[in-house]
């Protein structure tokens, strides 16, 4: 509902997501991730914070990874996660395999 009302009173030039699936039930993750997947096959930019490391590299133009609030590799999906250079993100993937 919070992402209508925003999206019908104003019109954002991008919208934030932190963690927008981590309270919700399985059912409603699906719906959350195909709501933003339609956003951004609208032209809206979206940054989205998520582990949902199948939507991100699917969806996104571009991901950034981070630890201890340290950037530590960037760039195309299909580069980043499908070939990981730094070892702390080769390590964290690794878990989802």
């Amino acid at each position: 509902m919070a992402i209508a009302h925003a999206l019908a009173t104003i019109k954002p030039p991008l919208i934030l997501f932190d963690e927008p699936t981590s309270a919700l039930d399985p059912e409603l993750v699906g719906e959350m991730l195909a709501t933003m997947r339609t956003l951004a096959d609208q032209g809206l930019t979206i940054i989205v914070v998520t582990h949902e490391i199948g939507f991100a590299k699917e969806a996104a133009d571009r991901v950034v990874f981070t630890d201890g609030s340290m950037v530590v590799e960037q760039g195309p999906p299909e580069e980043v996660i499908a070939n990981p250079q730094h070892p702390r993100i080769q390590a964290f993937l690794s878990s989802f395999i």
